[in-house]
């Protein structure tokens, strides 16, 4: 579509696995000309990393593999070959970014440092994310979602207070810094289009979890306040936290006093009325008390029903929704969140979509990355190389 955001952008993508290609599929899905550049015969190694449709293991059936490249276009090098290296440096010339995930060092190895691309190409703004950036002692170190949870200060704060900090599902900081970089790159760009010059760009994953824990760094530097964890309650009152009902569990959200008389009025429970329950301090104090009488209510209701009467009274209320019912979730449907991509290997099955909306330049009709193994060659004769 000639009317999205980035159409006019085209982007060589050397990333793999998660944070590198998070960034580019936001790239990509706001119209972005990506092109994917994976490893000969190997591939991104999230091809090999489930689920996998239908529990068949199988390069192009890689669930995470498949959401992270939508709307990417694909070809093979080998960037260590002279072949590979002149079409690189072709594809290079007619780009506006470059964004790789290597780690530190392996660029300049392959004699594609910052230095070098700009001498192919002066405008280009190239992305580079690694663990803990290109400088400082920790820059060569290794890592997976867990250490860079760990070590930028949000697994600390996570969890039971009386238990070892936990982390959340997933990889949340590889999808945070993809998000940074994404954030980063458009502004490069931004830059290159008021300047005329390109310029390199440094994101370390560490750094995108500490950036996120920005109010819990300035209660250590400005109170020398060490936060510590405490669950699913929150230190400012009670109730704000999450309980079980009758078909799972639901965040409670009534800590303020006008929202508490709403709550005693929506559960019926007279109990709640009892001095030890009268401030929201006091109710934290008295929490598992609490969460007892509570749970009389609560108990007797699924989440549907809590969510809509919750909702009634404006309390906010939400219900814990599993990933199953994400997927038929009647506002997702409405939105049209959830889209169908077909796949010759998979055939149309759900993805989710983007988060935002535009009035004008919206994002592209989603389309799988798929095959891109065998276009090598193709890409060979589009750039008039002899292959």
């Amino acid at each position: 579509m000639a009317n999205q955001a980035l159409s006019d952008m085209k982007v060589i993508d050397l990333t793999q696995y998660i944070a590198g290609p998070a960034c580019t599929k936001l790239l990509a899905d706001y119209g972005a000309d990506v092109i994917k550049i994976e490893r000969l015969g190997v591939g991104d190694g999230t091809r090999r990393i489930g689920p996998f449709y239908h529990d068949e293991p199988h390069p192009e059936k890689s669930g995470l593999f498949l959401c992270l490249n939508t709307n990417k276009r694909g070809i093979t090098l080998n960037l260590k070959s002279n072949l590979g290296k002149e079409i690189f440096s072709k594809l290079v010339k007619t780009a506006d970014v470059v964004v790789e995930n290597f780690r530190p060092g392996v660029m300049d190895s392959l004699g594609f440092s910052y230095e070098a691309l700009e001498q192919i190409n002066p405008n280009l703004v190239v992305t580079s994310i690694s663990n803990f950036g290109q400088t400082g002692p920790y820059r060569d170190w290794r890592a997976e979602d867990i250490t860079l949870y760990a070590m930028g200060g949000l697994l600390y704060i996570n969890g039971m207070p009386e238990r070892e900090p936990l982390k959340a599902v997933g990889n949340q900081a590889q999808l945070q810094a993809g998000l940074n970089a994404a954030v980063a790159t458009l502004t490069g760009v931004m830059a290159q289009k008021t300047t005329g010059e390109g310029q390199y760009i440094d994101v370390s994953i560490q750094e995108s979890i500490v950036s996120i824990i920005g109010e819990t760094f300035m209660t250590y530097t400005h109170a020398g306040v060490i936060s510590t964890r405490s669950g699913n309650r929150q230190s400012s009152g009670h109730p704000m936290t999450l309980l079980p009902c009758k078909n799972g569990y639901v965040a409670v959200v009534a800590g303020r006093e006008d929202n508490y008389r709403d709550l005693i009025e929506l559960s019926g429970l007279e109990e709640l009325k009892q001095p030890k329950f009268a401030t929201s301090q006091l109710r934290r104090q008295n929490a598992d008390e609490f969460d007892a009488v509570l749970a009389k209510y609560l108990m007797k209701h699924t989440k549907e029903e809590i969510l809509r009467d919750s909702q009634d009274k404006r309390l906010p209320f939400g219900m814990v929704i599993t990933p199953g019912e994400l997927a038929t979730d009647p506002h997702y449907s409405a939105r049209k969140f959830v889209v169908d991509i077909d796949h010759p290997e998979t055939g149309p099955i759900p993805y989710p979509s983007t988060a935002m909306k535009w009035s004008r330049t919206g994002s592209s009709a989603f389309s799988s990355t798929h095959g891109v193994w065998p276009r090598a060659r193709r890409f060979c004769a589009m750039l008039k190389i002899d292959g």
